[in-house]
């Protein structure tokens, strides 16, 4: 599978598997000139900026080492790029990461980190 369409495959399961956990999902691929914010949502009142990374093997890095922090620079401007743009009120805003490690096309392990503090 291409790298595109693994990063696709792992945000659609990554999607799922948030609407099952009580999840709404507000926006996906969420573009500014700093980057992308893979989903965001809402949940109890909260806004919740997630990033997913998917991986098919464990030849070099887990999805959690691939983050660098110039990636969490980008989502850090990103989501305060969203947040001018979007004047809702939220009780907290949270950054949270999925890893997706897939094995085949129905066999997949999810590692949801919550809470995350940069």
């Amino acid at each position: 599978m291409k790298k595109k369409d693994l990063g696709k495959k792992g945000e659609e399961i990554a999607a799922k598997y948030l609407i099952k956990s009580g999840y709404k999902i507000i926006e996906k691929n969420f573009r500014t000139k700093y980057g992308e914010i893979d989903l965001i949502c809402e949940k109890d009142n909260s806004i919740i900026f997630i990033e997913v990374r998917t991986k098919s093997n464990l030849e070099f890095v887990s999805p959690e080492e691939s983050v660098s922090s110039k990636k969490i620079d980008h989502i850090k401007n990103s989501s305060l790029d969203y947040l001018s743009k979007n004047k809702k009120k939220y009780k907290d805003i949270k950054f949270e990461f999925i890893g997706i490690l897939i094995s085949s096309e129905n066999d997949y392990k999810i590692n949801h980190i919550k809470d995350i503090i940069f």
